[in-house]
């Protein structure tokens, strides 16, 4: 799926990346920085159900957010990871393979640890300032 959009739309390309057939939990971001990988898993956890007030988990690595019907969320945000032995050690691979959501910014910090079976989301700023949003699921 390759879908161009706005800002002011992302609330409604979340419910368009929610209502993908067997869409996969574990999902990573690829784009620059200032790109809008946060602000996309904001609208995400916001449609799954989320109520709390979501963040970049910038300085805490992970986030963790409960849905009205008892889910649990996972945004992950690897920049300031050092090391792929790092993430190991805080039990990172115990969240990727718990099967709740995990949404993953940077995942590149973490290669070898990413579950084979994840979804990739790559988002582009266009010239005009819209974004362009590829799904690989």
């Amino acid at each position: 799926m390759i879908k161009t959009y706005s800002l002011n739309e992302i609330e409604q390309v979340a419910k368009e990346l929610l209502s993908i057939p067997q869409l996969k939990k574990v999902i990573t971001f690829n784009a620059e920085m200032g790109a809008g990988k946060t602000t996309l898993i904001k609208a995400l956890v916001k449609e799954l159900g989320v109520v709390d007030n979501s963040s970049s988990p910038t300085f805490s690595l992970v986030n963790e957010y409960q849905t009205e019907n008892s889910e649990t969320v996972f945004h992950f945000d690897l920049y300031r990871l050092n090391s792929e032995e790092e993430a190991y050690d805080m039990g990172i691979d115990e969240y990727f393979y718990s099967g709740n959501w995990c949404f993953i910014e940077w995942p590149e910090k973490t290669p070898n640890l990413i579950p084979i079976n994840h979804a990739t989301i790559s988002i582009k700023v266009l010239e005009d300032g819209r974004r362009e949003l590829i799904i690989d699921n």
